[in-house]
């Protein structure tokens, strides 16, 4: 004789399966188990969850917080300290830090603090348009190559596999000598020539997928172009995973040109970036702390911020990821636990 279920009289929610076990939750259901739980208040928009998840979660949101306050402060930097990364203080040489130079001064009396946010100035336009340039790219080889297939797949593919065996920072460096004096945009377009490989071909899965379901059909069969299917189906169901990718390829692109500029073959002097200031300080590492410090730190909290706050726009968008790692976590202390 099966048990009966007993009704309490109260409402408990979401039913949980047989004992001992947990029903499978993708983002879907996630997201309309938030919009449940919601009931009665404004509408639970996919933006508000969105943006309600992100502000749950600290790491995230102090990263956001910080890059924000990094971008405030290297552009307005200017308007509220007097002087210039090129203005020389012939009074103030390898000055410690002090009310009139808050990062101290350089051996030829430059502030060190108008210098790092001039540093910061570039390495983060450069990160940022590295970021959106590599993903662009990345989303259009990888949604053309899966929605034509066939010989277009191949040929496309081809090409990935041969730019990734290729030694990036290697060619990187060979070839900016010759563009040396010139804009460092030229910088930003050999830093994304370099930095889409691997997304692209995650796009070219996720749309041989995409390209099969019933609303990318129907758009078929009524004669929608291709490349408007592309564009309007295709690519747009893949948002997310393409902020992501952009906002996480910030922080790898400013890695990549402070070490650029670190070896002499990225930001070229009379303009400096945080990684030509590390290189200038390091000698001076253990004498003038200050030189090599200040620009080391600032790298870093930079870096570190913008991850943060990858991480925490991946669970914000994907649910499911924070919870596969909860659940992973639990597994591990249970296992450790019995042990």
């Amino acid at each position: 004789m099966n048990p009966q279920p007993v009704d309490s009289g109260r409402d408990n929610g979401p039913v949980a399966v047989a004992s001992g076990s947990t029903a499978p939750v993708n983002a879907e259901s996630a997201e309309t188990l938030e919009q449940v739980e919601h009931v009665g208040r404004r509408p639970a928009t996919r933006g508000r969850l969105v943006l309600r998840r992100l502000l749950r979660n600290r790491l995230g949101l102090a990263g956001a917080v910080i890059v924000v306050l990094l971008f405030v402060g290297a552009f307005l930097s200017p308007l509220i300290t007097p002087w210039d990364y090129r203005t020389q203080d012939d009074a103030a040489l390898l000055m410690p830090p002090s009310p009139q130079h808050w990062f101290g001064t350089t051996k030829l009396g430059e502030d060190l603090f108008a210098q790092c946010m001039r540093g910061l100035q570039k390495s983060l336009l450069i990160g940022l348009l590295v970021g959106v340039i590599s993903t662009t790219l990345a989303s259009v080889v990888g949604a053309v190559a899966g929605y034509f297939g066939k010989a277009t797949d191949k040929a496309m593919m081809w090409l990935v596999d041969l730019l990734l065996v290729l030694p990036s920072f290697l060619i990187v460096a060979i070839l900016s000598p010759a563009f040396r004096g010139k804009s460092w945009l030229l910088l930003v377009l050999l830093l994304s020539a370099f930095s889409w490989m691997i997304t692209s071909r995650i796009v070219r899965g996720m749309t041989l997928t995409l390209r099969e379901r019933e609303y990318v059909l129907a758009a078929r069969f009524m004669g929608m172009p291709a490349w408007r299917i592309i564009a309007r189906h295709i690519i747009p169901n893949m948002a997310s995973l393409l902020i992501i990718d952009a906002t996480i390829g910030v922080g790898g692109a400013v890695l990549a040109e402070t070490s650029l500029s670190f070896f002499g073959f990225g930001i070229q002097p009379p303009d400096v970036s945080l990684g030509t200031l590390i290189a200038s300080g390091t000698d001076s590492a253990l004498t003038f702390s200050w030189l090599f410090g200040f620009p080391a730190g600032l790298l870093v909290v930079t870096v570190l911020a913008v991850n943060f706050f990858g991480d925490g726009l991946r669970d914000a968008l994907d649910p499911t990821s924070s919870r596969a790692r909860r659940r992973s976590r639990v597994r591990g202390a249970t296992k450790d636990g019995v042990r």
